[in-house]
């Protein structure tokens, strides 16, 4: 492959309850769900992606909206989990969700929240380059303005890649010259409006020849559930593609398997008969082994929450409220991470430099299992809850963030700053000394990353063992003398002893 699958479209929060009905409601004959556990995915555009990059050896990127709020933050911290790389346009109003209610493997009902679509915002130059230099391109239109956004059809349009469609009745139509469209048979009907009547395999074909014509696609294949799926191209006999297995479960998904496997084999140099074959065996094989509870990997489906509330200026909603008004204003986001273990006058000179370069600060706080995994068992000193607290409490902070991973780059993809502040020695700003880690992150909408100085001689690292009795970098007496300065970690210092670490400031 001559570059990543892109997945373009609208991903949506879904989450399965799992629980067990024992009784009828009081006042209403309904089942009363006792709720035993849950799980959240990404879904649409974003459950394609995660299929995609779970089936190894392709590189993914996610082109999708994301919303300020809790929903877009967890959706960020459960693509990157997956190993999708997000490409998120702003995106106004809250991230659409989707709620099955489930007790014996069954769905009772569905629970959808979000409102109106928000319109999405236009992509950044690296979202153009990374079209234009695709493998292959899955668009998963969910009806939700991703795939009507006018710089990104353009860049559709101008792609060399094979485009994969899997197209929404309430969607636009694809643009024209893509390779493959991928609907499901009631899709087909409506989207091509093809009246009642007919045996089934005529009405797919019909609908398949006049959305191809009406589109000018390349080739139209109707997925048939579990009998397979009809591909229709220029001038040519439909060509019934079978399942090899045949099998009842949870569907849901499996048009996202279809496309997902469909982009990939093309992407990997298959003509579309031997793609849609591909992705027939696929969808088959994911609904036979359980669905999407089956499907996923496990990280996704245990991947914590990205962000934890605590107090007005603590969590996700607090942090996306900032964002929004600020964004809306058209003012400037700043954000900055690390432990802040014991808050010094290093890490508050870090912070206030840093909220003096925008119109709001946003710091993204290491977890206590992130900080124990990156300096070991007897860190941290202070707990995640005090920590964000006493940040949230500086007047130049204005939220606070709890990340659990070793970086910050799930929070940074949904909080999507215009200048992400490092401090410290990390890197000076001026020779050839290593560039930030999240540089090539904040590259992907536009932003920018600077250091700021640090105090001398301020570490949360000496702190601690001051207080223990010793002082990290001095000698004790007939010992040999401190090493260099360098040795010492003063405020904002990314140099673990590990090596570069997320950590801004100690």
């Amino acid at each position: 492959m001559r570059g990543p699958l892109v997945v373009i479209g609208d991903t949506l929060l879904d989450r399965d309850v799992e629980g067990v009905v024992n009784r009828l409601c009081p006042d209403s004959p309904v089942p009363v769900l006792d709720e035993t556990a849950f799980a959240d995915r990404p879904g649409g555009a974003g459950l394609a992606a995660v299929f995609a990059a779970a089936a190894g050896g392709a590189e993914v990127a996610l082109v999708t909206a994301l919303a300020d709020d809790a929903g877009a933050a967890r959706l960020s911290c459960l693509l990157t989990a997956a190993g999708v790389q997000v490409y998120g346009l702003p995106l106004g109003g809250t991230t659409p969700e989707k709620i099955r209610l489930r007790a014996r493997g069954r769905v009772l009902l569905r629970h959808d929240r979000g409102g109106a679509a928000g319109e999405p915002g236009p992509p950044g130059d690296a979202v153009l380059r990374l079209i234009a230099g695709a493998s292959a391109v899955v668009v998963s239109d969910y009806g939700r303005g991703v795939a009507r956004q006018p710089a990104v059809r353009a860049a559709l349009a101008a792609t060399v890649a094979p485009v994969v469609w899997d197209p929404h009745p309430r969607g636009p139509v694809a643009v024209p010259g893509v390779q493959l469209v991928t609907p499901n048979e009631s899709e087909a009907r409506e989207l091509a409006k093809v009246p009642p009547g007919g045996s089934r395999l005529a009405t797919a074909a019909q609908a398949a020849q006049g959305l191809r014509d009406r589109w000018r696609a390349g080739a139209v294949v109707v997925t048939l559930g579990g009998d397979g799926a009809l591909l229709c191209s220029a001038g040519a006999t439909p060509l019934m593609v079978s399942a090899p297995v045949s099998a009842e479960g949870d569907t849901c998904g499996a048009g996202d398997r279809f496309a997902s496997a469909a982009g990939l084999a093309l992407a990997g140099g298959a003509v579309v008969s031997e793609a849609v074959q591909a992705a027939v065996g696929a969808a088959s094989a994911y609904v036979a082994d359980g669905g999407v509870a089956a499907a996923l990997p496990v990280p996704v489906r245990a991947c914590p929450p990205v962000l934890v509330g605590g107090g007005e200026r603590i969590g996700a909603a607090a942090a996306g409220a900032v964002v929004a008004e600020v964004r809306a204003a058209g003012g400037t986001v700043v954000a900055t991470g690390g432990c802040f273990d014991l808050l010094h006058a290093g890490h508050v000179a870090t912070l206030q430099a840093a909220r003096q370069l925008g119109d709001c600060l946003v710091v993204c706080l290491n977890s206590d299992a992130s900080v124990t995994a990156l300096k070991g068992p007897d860190r941290p000193v202070t707990p995640q809850g005090d920590r964000a607290r006493l940040l949230a409490a500086l007047s130049c902070v204005d939220a606070v963030v709890v990340f659990d991973e070793s970086t910050p780059d799930a929070a940074l993809g949904w909080l999507r700053p215009d200048i992400w502040v490092k401090g410290g020695d990390y890197a000076t700003g001026v020779g050839d000394g290593p560039g930030l880690p999240e540089a090539d992150l904040l590259r992907r909408w536009g932003g920018d990353s600077v250091v700021v100085p640090y105090l001398d001689g301020r570490s949360t690292t000496d702190m601690i063992a001051a207080a223990r009795g010793g002082r990290r970098g001095t000698a004790p007496a007939g010992g040999p003398p401190p090493g260099p300065a360098t040795a010492v970690e003063p405020a904002g210092s990314s140099a673990g002893p590990a090596g570069p670490t997320a950590e801004g400031a100690r």
